[in-house]
């Protein structure tokens, strides 16, 4: 069994120009959602009695970097609870876990074991490090998952934004060990012409996507490629959910990837938020209906779960979002 260390050190690398400039979060966020969005609130990530939470447990260690995740682990049943792999969004440049603890500490409360994970930013080293990270990750989960009553055979990932790209990439390209993906409101293919406008914007220098590819795409297409999730969607890929926000964008390639999917056989959906803005996920009264969506998706796509007919509400919203569904 693999060792790991209560307490995470993050000794960073330096800084530089993939630093985004202002961090992104939930406080930075808020700040610049709020006047188009006045009813938004900060979602909370507290725990209910029934949850565990197991901080800063080191699942890799580089020279100069240890990286961490957070694990939260429903109450304990009849048999392993299914696994959520949560990777953080911020452009391959910012952001960190905690983004993901709100949708973390809500799927626990209805029955799965939910883990947050860290990954090396942009200015610490540029792809591929944050795939292979987080491959280690979900290796490292499964290796321990007897020591968290984890069931190592039912283990989905999810991420949003950028962590929704790297989520989905990863399940991709690990179709043995994930069983199934939600991608929030993250790119499936940094290619096309509608995404390159955006990723690939030469007034930005670099922008998101080419500072973490170390060039913009006519010096560096083949990476541009490897780590467009469609690249390697085959005939043992997962199913996929996307959950979209109001603000196209930042999905470009869902519907090419939903086809090539459905091409192979392999179911996929996508539930819509209408007006909601990018960073949906980190704000109530968005949480709920997001993690509704994942928990409906995964209890279809992880085989034999069933959860306790009944679970504690963490934020207790009675608001409910009417979701506009698209079969893909």
């Amino acid at each position: 069994m693999k060792r790991f260390i209560p307490g995470l050190v993050l000794a960073l690398l330096g800084t530089g120009a993939a630093w985004a400039q202002t961090p992104y979060n939930a406080e930075t966020t808020y700040r610049k959602l709020v006047r188009d969005y006045p009813f938004i609130r900060i979602a909370g990530s507290e725990t209910p009695a029934s949850v565990q939470l197991r901080k800063d447990l080191v699942y890799l260690e580089h020279p100069d970097l240890a990286l961490g995740l957070d694990l939260y682990l429903p109450q304990p049943g009849a048999r392993p609870a299914p696994l959520v792999i949560l990777v953080h969004g911020g452009g391959w440049a910012s952001g960190d876990r905690t983004g993901m603890a709100p949708l973390a500490a809500r799927l626990a409360a209805r029955g799965f074991a939910a883990a947050t994970v860290s990954y090396r930013l942009s200015g610490q080293a540029r792809y591929p490090a944050a795939i292979t990270d987080v491959r280690e990750s979900l290796r490292w989960l499964r290796d321990n998952a007897a020591s968290f009553g984890i069931d190592p055979g039912r283990v989905a990932i999810s991420g949003a934004s950028a962590g929704g790209q790297i989520a989905s990439l990863v399940g991709m390209l690990e179709p043995q060990a994930v069983r199934a993906v939600i991608n929030i409101d993250g790119l499936s293919d940094f290619t096309t012409e509608e995404s390159r406008k955006h990723e690939d914007d030469p007034n930005k220098k670099p922008s998101a996507a080419g500072a973490w590819f170390g060039g913009r795409y006519s010096e560096k297409a083949p990476l541009w490629r490897a780590a467009s999730p469609i690249t390697h969607v085959g005939k043992d890929s997962p199913p996929v959910l996307f959950i979209i926000s109001g603000v196209p964008r930042f999905s470009v390639g869902r519907e090419a990837m939903a086809a090539k999917l459905a091409s192979y056989g392999i179911a996929s959906d996508t539930v819509a938020l209408p007006g909601t803005p990018h960073s949906f996920w980190l704000f109530d009264p968005w949480v709920e209906p997001t993690v509704e969506a994942m928990d409906a998706f995964l209890r279809r796509t992880l085989p034999w779960f069933s959860a306790p007919p009944e679970y504690p509400s963490v934020s207790g919203l009675t608001f409910r979002h009417e979701l506009d569904r698209t079969q893909a």
